[in-house]
């Protein structure tokens, strides 16, 4: 397939595959007038690509799981897994740091409602 229907099938844009590719994440057969082609299982990957990029992974941290993602063995999954527990725990950190947040936006919002109530029940001052 070409890129416009990887594009398609995936919900990702074509400047996105492109720069996929110039960070080796994702590769492409060329045509003899240079055009890209693709193969049916590179719509789950540019899937689980935007999975791990929605996660907060940078390019790099990418390129460094996707060996154990390509070809499993012994060797790089230790360092992969190793990698995958460092990035999950700054996930986690994140996550936490979102979940403060949100609780002091809850705070905040309670906080302006009572007021607004309080000012709603407040008497208004009679007309000299």
């Amino acid at each position: 397939m070409r890129i416009g229907e990887l594009a398609r099938r995936s919900g990702v844009s074509v400047r996105s595959l492109r720069y996929y590719e110039e960070q080796r994440l994702l590769t492409s057969e060329r045509s003899p007038r240079g055009q890209r082609h693709y193969r049916e299982h590179d719509v789950e990957r540019v899937l689980f690509l935007q999975r791990l990029y929605s996660a907060g992974l940078s390019s790099r941290t990418i390129l460094e799981l996707l060996p154990c993602v390509d070809s499993p063995s012994l060797a790089n999954a230790q360092a992969a897994l190793e990698r995958m527990e460092q990035e999950r725990e700054k996930l986690s950190a994140h996550i936490a740091e979102l979940l403060r947040t949100r609780e002091s936006l809850d705070e905040a919002m309670a906080a302006a409602r009572r007021h607004m109530l309080e000012e709603a029940q407040a008497p208004t001052a009679a007309c000299a």
